[in-house]
């Protein structure tokens, strides 16, 4: 069948190494599917006054490329798929799980005077509103600190993030790889870690069949990841410019960290009317929401 042309949002390599693989080893090409990944988002500098995420639009830099209708898929955090689900101007919705189970976690700078999780009370940490590692902090954290003391704010990309906790402008971070792995390697400590899924989310454009097709490519590249992780290592330091990443050697990552499952798996009902319920709980998005107004069940079941 003709398919249409896949217009992807581009990935970094945390959380879309196997559409990267895909795109550079023919793998879509063979499933006669036509990619462009098209870049989206804009920089966000840290500001500590802001820590209202309501504050700033869900689709700042996950979906931005969607929503100006230059983009017809992208894959970004569950949590934050749900909000840009409920903020769409475009129509678009999740249609299965990702890959990509994300690594993410919450660093302090060597100097710190923080050890344990309790001690993060009051404490600035600088996150990404909306992004996976924003809903990350709240809900590692969560097991620890009541809500009102845990004191989340905006900030950008991770290296502005990095940058901000490593000048003291903030007392600590979110971070996912490769910025973990900078982080330790320059004696920062992490507090909490842990893993989460994300969702890809697409405008009606993309139907069962084509989605079907894009995951038989993209799961012949995570066999391809697995069977050797250190061979793909490279992209997380090809891909960024910053020195800090630069400085990193293949040898540094712990491939523990990262983790790429079978791409396009519906979303399990009861996970995601828990998720949907803890999002409510912490005015993350609105309540009041059918399962179709977050996931187009049509596409995510049958492909």
């Amino acid at each position: 069948m003709a398919y249409p042309k896949i217009k992807m949002e581009r990935p970094n390599p945390y959380n879309g190494l196997d559409w990267i693989v895909a795109a550079d080893e023919s793998l879509f090409a063979n499933e006669g599917l036509d990619v462009e990944l098209v870049p989206h988002g804009g920089e966000k500098k840290t500001n500590i006054d802001i820590t209202d995420w309501n504050q700033i639009p869900s689709n700042a830099g996950h979906a931005e490329a969607m929503e100006r209708g230059c983009a017809n898929i992208f894959n970004a955090c569950e949590w934050g798929n749900y909000r840009r689900s409920q903020d769409t101007q475009v129509g678009c919705r999740q249609v299965g799980r990702r890959a990509s189970v994300v690594c993410g976690g919450i660093a302090v700078p060597p100097w710190s005077d923080v050890y344990t999780p309790q001690q993060l009370a009051n404490k600035t940490i600088a996150v990404p509103f909306h992004a996976g590692t924003h809903y990350l902090t709240l809900q590692l954290l969560e097991g620890f600190l009541p809500r009102d003391l845990i004191r989340v704010v905006s900030s950008g990309r991770p290296s502005e993030r990095y940058r901000a906790m490593m000048s003291r402008t903030v007392d600590a971070c979110s971070v996912r790889e490769p910025w973990i792995t900078v982080a330790e390697k320059n004696g920062c400590r992490i507090i909490l870690q842990g893993f989460y899924n994300g969702t890809d989310t697409a405008s009606p454009e993309i139907d069962a069949e084509t989605y079907a097709a894009i995951n038989r490519a993209l799961s012949e590249a995570v066999r391809r990841i697995n069977a050797d992780k250190r061979a793909y290592l490279h992209y997380f330091i090809d891909s960024e410019k910053a020195p800090e990443v630069k400085a990193l050697s293949i040898d540094d990552f712990n491939l523990n960290r990262i983790v790429f499952i079978e791409p396009g798996k519906p979303i399990p009902q009861e996970q995601l009317v828990r998720t949907y319920n803890w999002m409510v709980s912490a005015n993350l998005i609105d309540r009041g929401h059918s399962i179709e107004d977050l996931v187009n069940t049509k596409v995510m079941t049958p492909a």
